[in-house]
């Protein structure tokens, strides 16, 4: 159970710190980098390196990190949960 609380307040965390700060990717000067900086990826990768680049940006995001850091606290939850369960002395099932 606390490594569920746990992971929730970090989650809340990440994601509170990472709403207030400034973003800088919408700044002027970077307008025409992005669709050369996307093309030159689509010619040396494929179509996998943009969607890569993509998934790797959207990983930047204060959501997505906040919903993953509560999935795999829910994961280890659950584990501590089973193998709890599995050492219970009291379990008359076996």
């Amino acid at each position: 159970m606390l490594a569920l609380a746990l992971g929730i307040a970090a989650a809340g965390l990440v994601y509170w710190r990472g709403t207030r700060a400034g973003d800088l990717s919408d700044q002027a000067a970077m307008a025409g980098f992005d669709r050369a900086r996307m093309r030159q990826m689509g010619m040396l990768y494929g179509k996998m390196g943009p969607m890569l680049e993509q998934w790797l940006e959207d990983l930047k995001q204060p959501g997505t990190q906040a919903i993953l850091i509560v999935v795999v606290s829910a994961l280890v939850a659950a584990g501590c949960f089973y193998f709890a369960r599995l050492l219970d002395p009291g379990d008359s099932t076996r």
